[in-house]
């Protein structure tokens, strides 16, 4: 619980904080007015599903300029583990050279179980695709800076991704084969 001041009033004002963010309307005694269509959305789990490190020229590396060339792939897919319930997998493969070597090679699987409900079709792949990966990431990035520094090489800060951009981008790719095809 914190407590704030309002300085307009002079009154304590409280505020409760939850570690999880759940959005729930579900059809209840104390709120007969929500349907049973209500969304429901709540994080129940982040993980590193799977890990690798590798620094193939380590020793020799360490003793050439950093200047790193940086090659970053990215994938999610996702799973229905049960009605409602979700895991979504980032998968971030970092390649770093120095020239033409290998200084290391990080290979990340970030996962996230998530309960879904409430949304279908469309709207529901685009939570799984674009929303969930966004949370997931900024966990991966953590892992993988903190991986690279004990590796002894100097962080490596990934810029934030706009997921929902690369969903969009994904869709009109989608889009334009299918019309290629057809």
């Amino acid at each position: 619980m914190i407590r704030k001041k309002d300085k307009r009033s002079q009154t304590d004002e409280h505020t409760e904080v939850k570690s999880m963010p759940k959005v729930e309307a579900r059809p209840s005694e104390e709120n007969p007015k929500t349907t049973a269509n209500a969304t429901e959305f709540v994080i129940q789990k982040i993980y590193v599903k799977d890990l690798s490190y590798e620094s193939p020229g380590a020793p020799a590396i360490f003793r050439g300029q950093w200047k790193p060339e940086v090659k970053l792939e990215l994938n999610t897919q996702h799973t229905l583990l049960e009605p409602n319930m979700y895991e979504v997998v980032l998968q971030i493969t970092a390649t770093i050279k120095l020239e033409d070597k290998t200084a290391f090679l990080v290979e990340l699987k970030e996962a996230g179980i998530f309960t879904i409900a409430g949304l279908e079709g469309d709207t529901l792949e685009h939570a799984l695709a674009s929303f969930c990966p966004g949370i997931i990431f900024p966990y991966a990035r953590e892992v993988i800076s903190d991986l690279v520094v004990r590796g002894g090489f100097p962080q490596l800060n990934l810029a934030p991704i706009n997921f929902e951009m690369v969903y969009q981008q994904s869709k009109k790719q989608q889009t334009a084969q299918k019309e290629t095809a057809g």
